[in-house]
């Protein structure tokens, strides 16, 4: 797998077993058991993404999260107690692109690793063709090529996921797309009720970015009942 992942959890034992798991698929593992280490490690290292653990002695994995947003894009995993449905939500609205419930598989932890991994290198490997792969419109310019976004010649700081949810709709602008269809084709994963919350988190954060408001969007609108579109 060949990456640098930071991982961050003050229960040993998980994120030693994380470690093995990771380090088996190639990657080099950055592990610590507090967040003030870690955030050192956010500053001096160069990181291809970040495994966090909400509940953490002081310092918690939301701030952690919000720490990377300020100047990285790279992917961002968070680990939840099983059942805190607002942690999730509080994850996922701060950056981060994923979360993995606890107790967790290590199987499906690494994959849900190698998903990530993969979505950001997609839209980073600059191989696309630049003719297929730039939408500009109404002001809002982005190119999968370069994995650039601008809105007004202002760029925004999207994550992986962001990116990919922004690039599809732009790309099926006119078209409404419902929900179902947007997990799956971003997240790849089967579409489960909950699954809504995840999509809607994401939508909320990009039009924070891109200054839009539900009530009044000039870019994203809801289409209530089905799901969302962007108007071309």
């Amino acid at each position: 797998m060949d990456a640098k992942i930071l991982v961050v959890d003050d229960e040993a034992a998980i994120a030693d077993l994380v470690e093995v798991y990771l380090q088996n698929e190639g990657c080099t593992v950055y592990k610590y058991y507090t967040a003030e280490e870690a955030l050192h490690c956010i500053e001096t290292e160069t990181l291809d993404l970040a495994l966090l653990d909400v509940m953490l002695p002081g310092t918690d994995g939301f701030a952690i999260c919000r720490k990377i947003r300020e100047s990285h894009t790279y992917p961002v995993i968070m680990l939840t107690a099983r059942g805190e449905e607002m942690d999730k939500i509080n994850g996922l609205t701060l950056g981060a692109d994923d979360y993995i419930t606890k107790p967790f598989s290590p199987l499906e932890m690494v994959a849900r690793v190698k998903a990530q991994l993969r979505r950001a290198r997609r839209y980073n490997d600059g191989n696309h063709q630049p003719s297929a792969d730039v939408i500009d419109f109404s002001g809002l310019v982005i190119n999968r090529a370069t994995h650039t976004c601008t809105l007004n010649e202002r760029p925004l700081s999207l994550t992986p996921t962001e990116f990919n949810l922004l690039w599809l709709l732009c790309e099926n602008r006119g078209k409404v797309m419902n929900c179902e269809d947007l997990f799956h084709q971003v997240w790849g994963e089967k579409y489960f009720t909950n699954s809504n919350n995840t999509v809607m988190v994401h939508i909320r954060h990009l039009r924070e970015k891109m200054g839009d408001t539900a009530d009044k969007p000039k870019y994203i609108k809801t289409v209530w009942g089905v799901g969302y579109k962007i108007d071309g």
